[in-house]
C-alpha cells in the first residue's frame, strides 16, 4: 500500500478511515522486517503522524492500530528520530499505564489492556533501536515506573502486561548501565523479580533457603510462566553481573539460588522450551558467589535421588546431564550454551569436596582401558577431551579448567586422563609444563589407580595417553651417512623457518613457563655453572 494516501489521509480528523487505511497497512506489512530506503522520509512523516493521533483524543480501537503500525516502523532504526525523543517515550509509557515515578497504576481492562500491550511492545523495539530513545528513557525514569508497575498491589496485571514490562527491564539493563545501578539499589529490582519469580511457580518454603520439591508426577509449569519466568531471569542476570554489593546481602542471593535450584528440577511444556529455560537459569546461576552455591546440595536427601555422603547431588546431576546435552546437540554455539554451566560445575567442584568428588565418579572414574586415546569414544571424560582442542580459546580453556579441578590442580593426575598433548594449552596457560599443581588447596583424599592402569602404566605413550603399537623403526636400515643427511636436512628446514620467523624454537624453564629456547638454554647453564661454584 502506498504511503502517500496514508500520509494525506492523516491530515484529516477522520478516524475512521485513518483506522481502515493503517490495519490495511498493518496486514500486509505484519512480516516486514527490512525497508527500502527510498521511502525512508516517509516513513519518518508517517511516525511523526502517528504520535500526533496518539496524542489526540482518539479512541482505543485507534490507539491500538496506530501503536501497531508504530511497532512495524520501530524495526527501522533509521525512522526513530520523532519517537526517540523525551516527548515520544513519555506518550508511549503513558499508553502503556506505566506511572510517572512512583505514581498512580490506572487500571486498565478490555481494550485498554490491549492498548497497554501495544504501546509496550513499540517502547521494546524503539529502546532496542535508538541509543536517542534510551537515553530519553533514562531522563523520564522509565525503570521507576516500570518497577512501580510490577510491583503494584491488587492482582497482577494480565500476562503479556508482565512479559513486555520484563522484556523492557531486561533491554533497559543490558543497555544502559546506569540503568543497572538503579534497579540494584534504589528501585530494588533483585527482591521484586524474585518476588515475582516464588509467585509464578508458586513456590512453597519448607526451611532456610529449601523449596519444597516438586511433585514426581507434577504437570510442566505453563507456557506463559515459561516465558514469563525467562524474561526475569534474563534481567536477574544482568543485575547480577557486577560484584555483590553490601545491599544485596547474602539472604537475597542465597534466596535467587534456592528459586533457581527449584527452576532446575521444574519441567516446561516442551523439552526444547525446557532446555531453553533451564539455560537461563544456569546463565544466572553462574554469577552467584561461590558462598550460595551450598544452597544446592544443603537440602535433604530424598529416597532413591543422587547423593554423596549427606549432601543432595539431584540438582549437580541436572547440570551434569545438561552440559552433556550441550556438548552433544549439533550446532550449538559452544562458548554461548556451555561455558556458563562448564563455570557453574567448575566452580562449585573448586570449593565444594562433596560437589568434585560426586562429579568426577562421573566424568573421570578410575582408568581401566587405555588401548584408545583420551578424546576417542562417547564417554563424558572423551568428549571433555576433545573440547581441550576446540577452536574457540574460551570453550577450550573451560573444558580444560573444568578436567584440571576435577583432578585437584595436579598436572599428573590431569595428564593421566587427557594426556599431554591435550592438555598442553592448559599447561602453558598456567605455566605448568614442567609439572606441579595449581594454586588452590584441596583435601588430601588420594586417588588410588585400577590394577589394570598400573599393570599399562609403563606403555602408556605420555603425549597420547594411550597406548599405541609399536611403529617400525625408519632409521633401522639407513646407513650412518644417510641418518648424518637427513638429521642434516630437518637442522636446516628448522633453522629456514625459524630466521623467516615463521616459528620460534621455545623451551621450558625450571619454573615450568614458556621461553625462547636460546634464553631457557642460557638459564640452565648459569645456574648449573652457580650450582657447580657452590660446590
Amino acid at each position: 500500500m502506498d504511503l502517500s494516501s496514508i500520509l494525506s489521509q492523516m491530515e484529516s480528523d477522520n478516524e475512521e478511515e485513518i483506522t481502515r487505511l493503517l490495519q490495511q497497512y498493518n496486514q500486509e506489512n505484519s512480516r516486514t522486517f527490512t525497508f527500502e530506503q527510498k521511502d525512508e522520509d516517509k516513513r519518518v512523516r508517517l511516525c511523526q503522524g502517528l504520535l500526533k493521533v496518539l496524542g489526540s483524543p482518539v479512541g482505543s480501537s485507534c490507539q491500538r492500530t496506530c501503536l501497531e503500525t508504530l511497532r512495524i516502523m520501530s524495526r527501522d532504526k533509521r525512522v526513530l528520530a520523532p519517537v526517540g525523543t523525551r516527548e515520544g517515550v513519555q506518550l508511549l509509557a503513558r499508553l502503556a499505564a506505566l506511572p510517572e515515578g512512583e505514581g498512580e497504576i490506572l487500571v486498565e481492562t478490555g481494550e485498554d489492556e490491549r492498548v497497554a500491550v501495544e504501546a509496550l511492545k513499540c517502547l521494546c523495539n524503539v529502546v532496542f533501536n535508538s541509543a536517542a530513545a534510551q537515553e530519553a528513557c533514562a531522563d523520564v525514569g522509565l525503570a521507576t515506573g516500570l518497577c512501580a508497575r510490577l510491583r503494584a498491589p491488587g492482582p497482577p496485571p494480565v500476562h503479556e502486561v508482565q512479559l513486555f514490562c520484563l522484556r523492557l527491564l531486561f533491554l533497559l539493563s543490558a543497555l544502559r548501565s546506569d540503568a543497572r545501578a538503579s534497579l540494584r539499589g534504589e528501585l530494588r529490582a533483585l527482591g521484586l523479580l524474585a518476588d515475582m519469580l516464588e509467585r509464578a511457580l508458586h513456590v512453597r518454603w519448607v526451611g532456610p533457603y529449601e523449596a519444597a520439591a516438586p511433585e514426581p508426577k507434577a504437570p510442566p509449569i505453563s507456557m506463559e510462566t515459561t516465558d514469563r519466568t525467562m524474561e526475569a531471569l534474563k534481567a536477574l542476570f544482568n543485575l547480577t553481573l557486577s560484584e555483590p554489593t553490601v545491599e544485596d546481602g547474602g539472604h537475597q542471593l542465597s534466596l535467587l539460588s534456592a528459586i533457581m535450584r527449584h527452576l532446575l528440577l521444574l519441567s516446561a511444556p516442551t523439552e526444547d522450551k525446557t532446555e531453553e529455560l533451564h539455560s537461563h537459569t544456569v546463565n544466572l546461576l553462574s554469577n552467584m558467589p561461590v558462598s550460595c552455591l551450598d544452597v544446592l546440595i544443603s537440602t535433604p536427601v530424598r529416597g532413591g535421588l543422587p547423593q554423596y555422603g549427606d549432601k543432595n547431588m539431584e540438582v549437580v546431576q541436572v547440570l551434569l546431564d545438561f552440559m552433556e546435552k550441550r556438548i552433544d546437540r549439533q550446532g550449538t554455539s559452544y562458548k554461548e550454551g556451555l561455558t556458563p554451566v562448564l563455570s557453574v560445575l567448575t566452580e562449585g567442584s573448586r570449593h565444594h569436596r562433596e560437589i568434585r568428588r560426586y562429579i568426577k565418579a562421573q566424568v573421570l572414574p578410575p582408568l581401566k582401558d587405555v588401548t584408545n586415546r583420551p578424546e576417542v569414544g562417547s564417554t563424558i571424560r572423551n568428549k571433555l577431551v576433545r573440547l581441550m582442542t576446540h577452536v574457540d580459546m574460551g570453550v577450550k580453556q573451560s573444558a580444560a579448567e573444568f578436567l584440571f579441578v576435577l583432578c585437584k590442580e595436579s598436572v599428573d593426575n590431569l595428564l593421566k586422563y587427557t594426556g599431554y598433548g591435550n592438555a598442553a594449552g592448559l599447561l602453558v596457560a598456567r605455566g605448568l609444563l614442567a609439572g606441579g599443581h595449581g594454586e588452590t588447596e584441596y583435601s588430601e583424599d588420594e586417588d588410588s589407580d585400577t590394577e589394570e592402569y598400573k599393570e599399562a602404566k609403563p606403555y602408556i605413550n605420555p603425549i597420547t595417553g594411550h597406548i599405541e603399537e609399536p611403529l617400525p623403526n625408519p632409521m633401522e636400515e639407513m646407513t650412518e651417512e644417510q641418518k648424518m643427511y637427513e638429521a642434516q636436512k630437518l637442522v636446516n628446514m628448522f633453522d629456514k623457518l625459524s630466521r623467516h620467523q615463521l616459528i620460534r624454537p621455545m623451551g621450558v624453564k625450571r619454573d615450568g613457563t614458556l621461553t625462547p629456547l636460546e634464553a631457557a638454554v642460557n638459564q640452565c647453564e648459569v645456574e648449573d655453572s652457580c650450582s657447580s661454584d657452590s660446590d
